[in-house]
C-alpha cells in the first residue's frame, strides 16, 4: 500500500469534510458534545476535569502542541488523575491528507490511538519537508497495532467518513474555527499554551 493510494482513499471523505466546515459556521456556537465511549480519551475516566483538544495532524500547531507541551500537560494533570484529555479530529488543509492521517488513527486497534498520533505528530515536519506521505504514513501504521490491509479496508468503510464528519460538524457547531482549539469542562480556553489551559483546570481542581 503507498501513501497515495491511502490519500486517494480518503479523497472523497475529505472533500465531504471541508463542504460541512463551511455550511456549519454558519449557525450560532452550540456547547461542545458530551464525551461518548467512541471518544479518544488519555486519563482516568473519573478525572474531575475533561479537557477536549481539537486538532489536525496537518496543522504545525498542532504538532508543537503534543510535541512540546503535552509532555508537561501529561506529567502535570493526566498522570496524576487530575484530568482526562480527550482528542477530537478537525483536520486542516491540505485535506484529503489530514483526513487519512485521522481515518488510520480512527483504525487503530483499541489503546493504540494515542501511539498512532504521536508518530503522526512527532514525524510532521518531516514528512512536510519531504513533500510525501508515504513513510509518514507506514510509520503510523506500524503502530496502529493493524496491518496496511486491515488500516485500509477500514479507511474505505464509509463508517469511517461518517464518524469523522460527525465529530468535524459537532466542532464547528462549537464555534472551533482553527486547531488546535481546547476545552475544559466544556469552556473554551483562548490560547493553548500550559499557562492558559492551567488557568482554567487549576480552580477546578481546588473546588472539589
Amino acid at each position: 500500500m503507498t501513501g497515495r493510494r491511502l490519500i486517494l482513499t480518503a479523497a472523497l471523505g475529505a472533500a465531504m469534510l471541508t463542504g460541512g466546515v463551511a455550511q456549519a459556521r454558519e449557525a450560532a456556537p452550540a456547547p461542545v458534545p458530551a464525551v461518548t465511549a467512541t471518544d479518544r480519551v488519555l486519563g482516568r475516566a473519573d478525572a474531575p476535569v475533561t479537557v477536549i483538544e481539537y486538532a489536525s495532524f496537518t496543522c504545525n500547531h498542532c504538532a508543537a502542541w503534543t510535541n512540546d507541551i503535552l509532555p508537561q500537560f501529561k506529567t502535570r494533570y493526566i498522570d496524576t488523575g487530575k484530568v482526562r484529555l480527550v482528542f477530537r479530529d478537525m483536520p486542516t488543509p491540505p485535506a484529503q491528507i489530514a483526513a487519512v492521517a485521522a481515518g488510520i488513527g480512527r483504525c487503530a486497534a483499541p489503546g493504540r490511538f494515542f501511539d498512532v498520533a504521536h508518530s503522526l505528530m512527532s514525524g510532521q515536519a518531516a514528512a512536510f519537508e519531504k513533500g510525501d506521505g508515504t513513510d509518514w504514513f507506514a510509520a503510523a501504521i506500524a503502530v496502529s497495532g493493524r496491518t496496511q490491509e486491515q488500516i485500509e479496508a477500514c479507511l474505505k468503510d464509509p463508517a469511517t467518513t461518517r464518524a469523522l464528519q460527525a465529530e468535524v460538524d459537532g466542532a464547528v457547531a462549537a464555534g472551533v474555527t482553527g486547531t488546535p482549539s481546547f476545552f475544559v469542562n466544556g469552556k473554551r480556553v483562548a490560547d493553548p499554551s500550559l499557562a492558559s489551559l492551567s488557568a482554567a483546570i487549576d480552580p477546578l481542581i481546588r473546588t472539589r
